[in-house]
């Protein structure tokens, strides 16, 4: 039940979000941005958390996020700096998190070569646009598409909890789709279109992260789970049996 009202909260203040956006005020947009990125933050502290590690690392990711948007709705070039900052390291740690699923046989793979592929094009198309951004945005390229990859290499392991595996890899790639319309905002030209379509997938991938921390399980650790305590008691009952022998 709480799952839904988080989403249709999250569904009205992403409406009201747009809608400003739309006026042109950027103090009324981050009335509405503010509380809909902490509350992103508040679904993952209130799923239930499977796995501790992942947990960490993505609710601080969030929480960075959080921060990052703050900076972005704000007016001036240093307050976007920071506010890349701080997606670049978010993004980090979900690299760190999504690790946590994946083998090295997981990473090599020809999806990989897409990825380099469609961020490259991407970076020659800004490369005109960026000046004094340069150094910033292509470290910003790099962890974002090692963060697709690290996503892409979660979910090709079959031993991850597949509807976990899907919300991971549907929340970086939407991420990551979501961040060309903020460049081509912020570099190309701005255009309505770009908030439009930008922000809803953009809240969808942090609200799909933050729902994946109660999703994701390597599959078999529940009978590992089971095992372990009754292998324990049979250890036990040997050793018992071999001091009274």
């Amino acid at each position: 039940m709480l799952k839904y009202i988080l989403i249709v909260v999250a569904a009205g203040l992403l409406s009201g979000l747009v809608w400003a956006e739309s006026t042109g005020n950027n103090w009324l947009a981050l009335g509405f941005k503010t509380p809909l990125s902490i509350l992103f933050v508040i679904t993952a502290l209130f799923q239930p958390k499977v796995l501790p590690k992942y947990f960490k690392f993505v609710f601080i990711g969030l929480i960075l996020g959080l921060v990052g948007d703050v900076c972005l709705g704000l007016p001036g070039l240093t307050a976007f700096r920071v506010g890349l900052v701080a997606f670049l390291a978010g993004h980090i740690l979900y690299i760190l998190a999504f690790a946590i699923f994946t083998r090295r046989v997981d990473w090599i793979n020809p999806v990989n070569v897409l990825i380099i592929a469609i961020s490259g094009c991407i970076y020659l198309w800004l490369l005109p646009h960026l000046g004094k951004m340069l150094v910033p945005v292509t470290s910003y390229i790099v962890v974002i598409s090692v963060m697709v990859a690290g996503a892409w290499a979660a979910f090709r392991n079959s031993r991850v909890r597949r509807l976990g595996a899907w919300f991971i890899l549907a929340g970086a790639v939407f991420f990551y789709i979501s961040d060309i319309f903020v460049a081509h905002q912020r570099f190309v030209t701005e255009q309505f279109y770009n908030r439009l379509f930008g922000l809803p997938l953009y809240y969808t991938a942090q609200f799909l992260l933050a729902f994946s921390v109660g999703l994701v399980k390597r599959v078999g650790t529940e009978n590992r789970d089971v095992q372990k305590p009754l292998m324990n008691k049979r250890k036990n009952t040997l050793i018992s049996a071999a001091e009274k022998g």
